[in-house]
């Protein structure tokens, strides 16, 4: 779908809430959006607005809104230690309880959302269908990372 000034939209996307907002000194603003749903879109909607719109779908998403997913296949143990193999290569530091605390799908979406991935591989997890097919994505992206990505010079 080709957009305004050459950017396109992917075809899936994320409704979000506004969960908190704050201006900083320099005059930014920190906006902290919650997800809510995903949705398909159906088409651009075009019009004069300094925002595009969209007409979009919630068929196939039913389960954003449901119960929480479950991971049957979820290794806590051993995910746990490729993030802290993960954190350390990075120079990355975090509330390791926190972590461990939190439930299946809050820990796997969180890490979606925060870890220092490209547009695309994040697009590529929020498209993932469900829990588990985002945690094998999200294995493979942070494995992907550990062996230098696509810097050829830490590659060996």
């Amino acid at each position: 779908m080709p957009g305004r000034e050459g950017h396109g939209l992917h075809q899936i996307g994320c409704a979000g809430r506004v969960t908190q907002f704050s201006e900083t000194e320099d005059g930014r603003y920190l906006i902290t959006l919650s997800g809510m749903s995903r949705f398909r879109v159906l088409r651009e909607v075009t019009g004069f607005t300094p925002y595009r719109r969209c007409e979009v779908s919630w068929t196939g998403f039913e389960r954003d809104l449901g119960r929480d997913e479950t991971d049957h296949g979820f290794d806590r143990e051993a995910f746990m230690n490729l993030l802290s193999r993960y954190f350390t290569a990075r120079e990355l530091q975090t509330d390791w309880e926190g972590l461990q605390e939190a439930d299946d799908e809050l820990l796997i979406n969180s890490l979606s959302m925060l870890l220092d991935f490209d547009p695309e591989d994040k697009q590529a997890l929020l498209e993932a269908p469900c829990l588990s097919t985002r945690r094998e994505t999200l294995v493979t992206l942070i494995e992907y990372s550990l062996r230098g990505g696509d810097n050829e010079e830490i590659m060996q």
